[in-house]
Formats: C-alpha cells, sequence, structure tokens
C-alpha cells in the first residue's frame, strides 16, 4: 500500500467538478466481494449478516478500497435484484410485465417497503464503518432502461415498442416515478454517506445503441432528467455509467447535466476520444480496457496504465484512473495490482 496515504474523498470529487484533482485517483464502477475475497485471502460475503457482522463486512470491504488507495467506495442498493419476478435482464425468461394487464396489476406500491427493509442494514452499517477521509459513491442501482429489461425483457420490450406503444410509453413514465420514489428517499436519509451520486444505465453495445437513439432520447432521458435534477437538488454531483457506443446520444446526455462519465471499450473507441469529444464539459473515469487487465501480466499493465495514465491526466482536467468497466470475480489479481501500482508511481512521479 502506499505509504501513509489517508484518503480524502473531495479530491475524487474534483473529477466531478472536472477540476484537476490534487492527485490522480483510483475510480472503479464496481469491486466484486470474491475478487476482493481473492486478493487478500479471506472469505468476504454479506449473504445472512445483520448488525456488527454487516458493519465489519464493510469494514474489511472498505477496509480493501482504502488499501488499494481509493478516496472512495462504491456502494448501490441494486432496485432491480429486489423487484417481484426480477431476473429477465439476465436473459432466459420473460419479465413479468407483458400486457396492459400485467402492468396493473403488477405490485408496484410494495417495492419502497422491500427496498427500504432490504437496504437500511447495509446502508447503517455502512455509515458506522467508513473510515475518515472516505465516503461512497452510489445510491440506488441499475437504471431506468435496465428495469425496464428486467420487468419486460430486451426482446418483449422491443416488440412491445411496436405493438403497444402506449404500454412502452408508460412503463418508462412508471418506472421514473418509481426511481425517484427510492431516489428521494435514499437522498433524504442517507446522503451523508455519500460523495456523489451514480447511476448505472448500459444503453449500448460495441456497435450501437439497445433502441434507437430518438426512442431513448423520447423515454429514457426525461426519466434520467428527473433523478439528475434530485441529485442536484441536495447540492451532490451526478455521474451516469453507461456502456456500448452511445456516441449519438452523449450530447444530449450531457444537456441533462450529468458531471461525469464512466465506462469504456478500446473496441468502441480509444480513451482519448471520449477525453477530446467530452472533456472539457464533464469529468471522464476509467481508461483502461477490461481485456488490457485481465490479459496481460504485471509487468505489460502498469507500463501502459503508467504511461497512459500520465497521458489522460495531462489531457483532461476532470480525470481519475480506473478500468472501463469493473473488477469481476474471475479477472486476475496480478493485472488490479498493476494497475494500482501504476497510480501509486504517477503519483510519486508528480512529487519529484
Amino acid at each position: 500500500m502506499e505509504e501513509n496515504f489517508q484518503p480524502d474523498y473531495t479530491n475524487t470529487l474534483m473529477v466531478l467538478n472536472n477540476q484537476r484533482p490534487n492527485y490522480l485517483p483510483l475510480y472503479e464502477h464496481h469491486i466484486d466481494a470474491p475478487f476482493i475475497s481473492k486478493a487478500i485471502g479471506e472469505e468476504l460475503s454479506p449473504d445472512g449478516l445483520n448488525g456488527s457482522e454487516l458493519e465489519g463486512y464493510y469494514r474489511r470491504v472498505i477496509g480493501f478500497w482504502k488499501d488499494m488507495t481509493y478516496d472512495a467506495f462504491d456502494f448501490e442498493a441494486a432496485i432491480c435484484d429486489i423487484l417481484p419476478g426480477h431476473g429477465a435482464i439476465m436473459g432466459g425468461m420473460l419479465g413479468p410485465v407483458q400486457t396492459r394487464e400485467d402492468f396493473n396489476s403488477y405490485p408496484w406500491e410494495e417495492i419502497p417497503g422491500i427496498f427500504k427493509e432490504t437496504y437500511i442494514p447495509h446502508l447503517e452499517a455502512i455509515r458506522k464503518a467508513l473510515p475518515e477521509g472516505m465516503k461512497a459513491f452510489g445510491g440506488c442501482g441499475y437504471g431506468i432502461f435496465e428495469a425496464s429489461q428486467d420487468l419486460v425483457g430486451y426482446e418483449p420490450l422491443c416488440m412491445m415498442q411496436c405493438m403497444d406503444p402506449e404500454l412502452f410509453a408508460d412503463l418508462f413514465v412508471k418506472i421514473g416515478d418509481l426511481f425517484c420514489e427510492l431516489w428521494s428517499w435514499m437522498i433524504k436519509h442517507y446522503s451523508d454517506i455519500f460523495v456523489f451520486y451514480r447511476m448505472g444505465d448500459d444503453l449500448g453495445h460495441k456497435t450501437s445503441t439497445l433502441l434507437e437513439p430518438d426512442i431513448i432520447r423520447q423515454h429514457i432521458l426525461p426519466q434520467y432528467k428527473r433523478i439528475i435534477d434530485l441529485a442536484h437538488q441536495d447540492q451532490k454531483k451526478f455521474l451516469l455509467h453507461s456502456c456500448g457506443k452511445i456516441f449519438p446520444l452523449m450530447d444530449d446526455i450531457i444537456k441533462l447535466g450529468i458531471d461525469a462519465k464512466h465506462s469504456n471499450e478500446d473496441e468502441i473507441a480509444p480513451f482519448t476520444e471520449w477525453i477530446d469529444k467530452y472533456s472539457k464539459r464533464i469529468g471522464l473515469f476509467g481508461g483502461f480496457d477490461m481485456n488490457e487487465l485481465i490479459l496481460n501480466n504485471y509487468d505489460y499493465v502498469f507500463e501502459k496504465v503508467r504511461r497512459e495514465g500520465t497521458q489522460f491526466r495531462s489531457m483532461a482536467n476532470g480525470y481519475g484512473l480506473g478500468s472501463g468497466n469493473s473488477i469481476p470475480e474471475y479477472a486476475e489479481v496480478e493485472g488490479f495490482i498493476a494497475m494500482v501500482d501504476a497510480v501509486k508511481a504517477i503519483r510519486m512521479d508528480e512529487k519529484r
């Protein structure tokens, strides 16, 4: 670990303000608990834990992020995971809403209660476990489009768009209403534990958006705007994580008021293209395709991250370094440590 590292969440927050941080911050959309278990040689899981045991779990998880010299860590209370009938977003099944009758009979009013019962113990444990100088980033997990896929299924959703456009439109408004209710509750009761808010909503794949851009503009982006406005009313910044080739939508998304963007794949565009196009308007996080971190040895990753991370920091005022997506369970610890060590080296280079 970096000697005498003291986390300072305001350093990461500077990226959201599109300002040059005092030192290069590390950022990850997520680091899987099984990966952390593998990295530290200790089994970690929140399943079945409550009270002091859950607090102990978060102290260990947050401690890992701190030891790796992150200023903040991710936590999202995953909305889709508690939806009645959840699972269609993973594929292989239909969601619970296929018809107008399904939509009308779906237990929308039960979801806030399920959400609070599920996540209050986690949020309270995090509040107790946060060390000095650290906060969480995140809030409510999943996004508007992802919720629609979980409630309907991707292919049936595309069919609904054509076969029942009125139901398609009503679905997104209803999801927006639900998200606003859950986000409002989260902000009211747990604003103190978050340095900034974030929504992850994958709108695209490697060659295009998953719905036509005009459909996204009409039905999804207005719901984003409602959540972004809630964040800003709480004097918090807002980051959008979205995978995929979403360049046709980026100007529209920036106009909604997002403060930063995360997620990139080299197959879509080099990270320098994101910087060239958008760094004057918003902060940017990421930079290193997961394949680069997973498929290469320590020396290769270290040298690449040190070289290109220095370049990215010089090109963009608001920049935080990390993978282009997240750190999954199957990732090699070696590549992740090489990335972290390279960031420490960049920080030392700047002190010389």
